[in-house]
Parts: C-alpha cells; sequence; structure tokens
C-alpha cells in the first residue's frame, strides 16, 4: 500500500463509510457531495485493494476486510482527534481533583511537600487520598476510580504504568532511654526483644514477618496495628521496638523523641513506585498531577 497517497480526509471518509454502509449517508455524515464520496470509494479500492461495500439486494454491506477495519480506522482517528482537540490544562486556573491512592509510610512523606507545591501552583485544585488496603481485586474498576496511586509492589498493580518514586529501606524505632536499645544490634536480642507489627488491611501479617520467614527467623510480636503511624506512637510511649521504613521513621524521630537505627540484619532497599491507568496516560492535568509528584520523590531521594 502506498501510504503517500493516504491523507486524514480520506481516512475520515472511510471511517463514515464503515459505519454508515451507505455512500449518500456516508456524504451527508462528513458535508460531501454524493459524487465526492463515490470517487473517495474507489480510491479506498485502489488503496486496500478490496471493495469494501458491495450490493446485497436493496442496501449495500461491508465485506470481511471492511469489517475487520471499523474499529482500528475509528479509533485511529479518536486518538488524531483528541490530539488536536486535547484541552489546555492550566494549573494556576483549574478546580479539578485528583484521586491519589498511598499506603501510609509513602503518604506521610509525599503530602506535606506536595501541599506546598501545589498551594503555590495550583491553589484551587483539590487532591483525594484513599488509603492503599493491598493486592488490587478488579483493575478495571481500581483504574476507573484513581488517577495515580503510589505503591512499593507494582506487581498489585497489573496493567498499570509504573516509574520509581524513590527509595527506602526498614529501620528500628526505638524510644528514647528504652534500655532494650543497648543491646539491639545483637540479631539475637533484636528477634528477642518486644516488637509492634504494623499489618494493613488486606495483609495477613506484617511484611517484614514474611521475609524474616524466608530468613528463617521469627521476631516476638506483642502487638500489631494497621498503620505505621500507629506503631511510632505506641513506640514513643512504650518500650516496644517497630521496624519502620527509614525515611518515614527520621521524619518523625525528633517529635516523638525516636532513634533510628540499623535492623542487624541486612534488609537491603525497596523501591516506591508511580502508578497510573491507562485513561490517564495522555490527560494534561494528570500528566502534570505525576509530574509534581515524580518532582517529590527526587527531593526525597536526594535528601
Amino acid at each position: 500500500m502506498n501510504l503517500s497517497a493516504l491523507d486524514l480526509n480520506l481516512l475520515v471518509a472511510l471511517e463514515a463509510l464503515l459505519e454508515e454502509q451507505s455512500v449518500s449517508r456516508a456524504a451527508r455524515r462528513v458535508n460531501l457531495s454524493q459524487p465526492a464520496m463515490s470517487h473517495a470509494l474507489n480510491r479506498l479500492r485502489n488503496l486496500l485493494d478490496d471493495t469494501l461495500l458491495v450490493r446485497a439486494g436493496a442496501r449495500m454491506q461491508l465485506t470481511v476486510r471492511a469489517e475487520g477495519l471499523r474499529y482500528p480506522v475509528h479509533g485511529a482517528l479518536e486518538r488524531v482527534r483528541k490530539l488536536l482537540t486535547a484541552d489546555v490544562f492550566d494549573p494556576a486556573t483549574s478546580q479539578r481533583t485528583f484521586r491519589l491512592f498511598v499506603a501510609d509510610n509513602a503518604a506521610d512523606l509525599v503530602l506535606p511537600p506536595l501541599w506546598v507545591r501545589m498551594q503555590r501552583l495550583a491553589p484551587n485544585i483539590r487532591v483525594e487520598v484513599r488509603p492503599w488496603r493491598g493486592r488490587v481485586g478488579d483493575p478495571t474498576e481500581f483504574a476507573r476510580t484513581m488517577d495515580a496511586a503510589i505503591a512499593c509492589v507494582p506487581d498489585a498493580f497489573p496493567a498499570f504504568y509504573r516509574q520509581r518514586l524513590f527509595t527506602d529501606h526498614d529501620a528500628c524505632a526505638i524510644r528514647q532511654g528504652n534500655q532494650v536499645s543497648r543491646g539491639i544490634q545483637n540479631r539475637k536480642q533484636f528477634l528477642s526483644a518486644k516488637h509492634v507489627a504494623v499489618t494493613p488491611g488486606g495483609l495477613a501479617e506484617d511484611p517484614v514477618d514474611t521475609w524474616l520467614q524466608e530468613e528463617g527467623c521469627k521476631r516476638n510480636v506483642v502487638l500489631s496495628v494497621p498503620s505505621y503511624l500507629q506503631a511510632l506512637h505506641v513506640v514513643a510511649a512504650s518500650d516496644l521496638i517497630a521496624v519502620i521504613p527509614a525515611r518515614l521513621a527520621r521524619s518523625y524521630a525528633k517529635v516523638l523523641k525516636l532513634r533510628v537505627v540499623a535492623v542487624p540484619l541486612d534488609v537491603g532497599t525497596f523501591d516506591e513506585f508511580l502508578l497510573h491507568p491507562a485513561r490517564t496516560h495522555d490527560d494534561p492535568g494528570c500528566i502534570w498531577f505525576r509530574r509534581l509528584l515524580k518532582e517529590v520523590g527526587t527531593s526525597l531521594d536526594r535528601a
């Protein structure tokens, strides 16, 4: 096929012919004369080497090739129309609401600097933050209800676009003055100390305990709470200890009078990812919102 002989007007005519299955109705649909549409049909037949429309009694019907072209042609032209008529997004005047799913450890890190930027750049935009509670059950429904998500388990979001936001690792949070801190760097004493675990909704146990079992270890968990912030407040008011993402633990260390020390095991690092569904990929507003989130993540990685 000679693509140089194909132009958008011819594709528009093809879409009308495939939808209307009539030369006269297709001509009216795109404001062409019937002879002009007949000429377009002849050009398309030569280009595609197919009759496209054949007479069946008193009406016309699509050939097998034409039937197979209906949805691809419509989809291609829809993308072109969207490209040429996309709304201009102005954050300074927009009153849009963005929906962000995020676990509490990342929320406490991301939201304060995000809000500072938004107050300066987009004072009328709202953000609805919703808690992420484990693996996505229905990806289609979830994609419909969110604009972006932040999670350290991107595989829980099948078919979503992803990019790394920032890197973190686990650390041990201990109340200042807690006597157990003297021996916490000893692996045996660390495991036998009284721990508060964090088990978010949707998970059977704290991911730390899952990892420890894989390493052949088990810690002494005496309390389980659903959020990292609750765990930090419990640690600040007791002799319990908690294994918490290090960035979050350090951000509350001063105000809650905590010590943040290394876990006496090779915990490695983990990445937090920014994810978004396909429907928002080309949305100018969502592109701006993701760029803002990425800036925050970059600033955290530099800290």
